[in-house]
């Protein structure tokens, strides 16, 4: 096994949580009342329960790093997610800030951010 490090993100209902992501593709890798793990091939995601996580205050984000921008951007954009900069969740379109990769952002239903970055930029 390779070295890694995962992000962990809070979870409001890890019923919902699972509902969600599954939209996107993952699978439930673990799950017990305390912890959930959701995957999608290579990329992988932990939940912990957080009953109070405030969606249109959070603060929490992850980055994602991928070789395919483009067709795991095209895959999520399928789920029909809002693009509005205000809405929880919400999908954006590709972006590229000065000095840094291409890239795009989710946020979920909890409000936490995941930044998809580009590995090839």
């Amino acid at each position: 096994m390779n070295d890694r490090i995962t992000a962990n993100l809070p979870s409001k209902d890890f019923d919902a949580t699972v509902g969600f992501y599954g939209k996107l593709g993952f699978d439930v890798g673990f799950r017990n009342e305390d912890w959930l793990i959701l995957e999608r091939g290579a990329l992988e995601v932990e939940f912990f329960p957080h009953p109070t996580v405030d969606p249109q205050n959070s603060w929490f984000s992850a980055c994602v790093r991928v070789d395919d921008i483009e067709g795991l951007l095209t895959d999520w954009l399928r789920v029909g997610l809002p693009a509005d900069p205000k809405a929880t969740p919400r999908l954006t379109g590709l972006f590229k800030l000065p000095d840094a990769p291409r890239m795009f952002a989710l946020v979920d239903e909890d409000g936490s951010l995941l930044r998809v970055l580009d590995n090839k930029d």
